[in-house]
């Protein structure tokens, strides 16, 4: 036999017993036990612990969150859609040949690691999931233009994330109105900037008559505790006890409100109407709020609405709900939405 045809040949063992040699060595010894796969690849995987757990695993340690979340219609959005996978959380351990990350943190292998729920940073994502507005979607669903109705403002700041409301709702119910006769007697104290029957002849100064009167409460409250900063109001508002702040919102409530004459002209006014979709839900389509917690804008004065309104934009004046809303506005969109609302009827 040719020398060349003998060297051909041994080449081609020695590749066969290479390739022989290989398979045995890199073939795990449990491929096919079961099929034409790894089969401890099956027990490996039983072990694994489930990234997602359900929302049964939450109600342990989040018992008021789980019982407010089942409650309601969003009990149909398990806890992890929002807060992410539960392995790990509040501590987890993965073999070496799975390690890798959940969403509530690193899950090392060979340790485990304490790791805090997340809070979904940005829940305009989440909410518009479902709640943005378009065609096709049942009605029973509420919905949303998220372009127009809180700008860039999150969502949670004025809803309640585990149940479909709003977070100010229930507020109202904890404020309890004094006498409002009470309240008329106490009020001269107010007469010289809000009027003797709470209108206002200052424009920088709001009209009180026909105001919410849980509000009124709420912000007396709020600039006692210094939550709400002016000079002239902090002062007054300290010398008040909680009768006297309950029978002052009473009265201002119980009076006829007067709307302020228009100031500006009326083409503010109307540029200011197709910006004011976004303050409805809290404000009201006509500038009476539907939840006595947030103050009727209808007839103020306009020179006091842009005041807040910049107030607001700038911080000097803090609500987290407002602040978002204000943030965005130029100083022309503010005096379009005061116009608006100063030419509206309070009635």
């Amino acid at each position: 036999m040719p020398r060349h045809i003998v060297r051909l040949l041994l080449v081609m063992a020695v590749v066969a017993l290479a390739a022989v040699t290989a398979k045995i060595y890199f073939t795990d010894p449990s491929y096919g036990l079961y099929g034409r796969y790894r089969g401890d690849a099956v027990a490996e995987i039983a072990a694994d612990e489930p990234l997602y757990k359900g929302s049964s695993y939450c109600q342990s340690c989040h018992g008021a969150q789980h019982s407010e979340w089942s409650a309601g219609v969003h009990k149909v959005v398990n806890c992890e859609t929002c807060h992410g996978a539960a392995v790990g959380h509040p501590a987890g351990k993965q073999p070496a040949a799975r390690a890798g990350k959940g969403l509530h943190g690193v899950i090392a292998a060979g340790r485990q690691e304490n790791v805090k729920l997340i809070i979904p940073p940005d829940s305009v994502k989440l909410c518009t999931l479902c709640h943005e507005k378009m065609p096709g979607r049942p009605a029973t669903q509420r919905q949303i233009v998220v372009s127009s109705h809180a700008g860039t403002q999150q969502c949670i700041v004025c809803h309640n994330p585990h149940s479909p409301r709003l977070i100010a709702t229930g507020a109202a119910q904890a404020v309890k109105l004094g006498d409002a006769a009470a309240g008329r007697k106490k009020a001269s104290v107010c007469a010289g900037c809000h009027g003797a029957q709470g209108v206002s002849a200052n424009p920088v100064w709001p009209s009180l008559a026909g105001q919410h009167g849980e509000y009124l409460v709420g912000a007396l409250h709020a600039y006692k505790s210094k939550a709400r900063s002016d000079p002239l109001m902090t002062a007054q508002a300290m010398n008040l006890s909680e009768a006297d702040i309950s029978d002052l919102g009473a009265h201002f409530a119980s009076l006829s409100c007067k709307a302020a004459p228009p100031s500006g002209p009326a083409q503010a006014a109307a540029a200011g109407k197709a910006k004011a979709a976004a303050c409805a839900a809290c404000h009201g389509a006509g500038g009476v709020s539907p939840n006595p917690v947030w103050p009727n804008l209808a007839g103020q004065h306009e020179a006091y609405l842009v005041n807040a309104l910049k107030a607001y934009r700038t911080g000097t004046r803090q609500n987290p709900m407002m602040a978002g809303m204000a943030k965005g506005l130029s100083d022309t969109d503010i005096g379009q939405l005061a116009a608006y609302f100063a030419s509206l009827s309070c009635r």
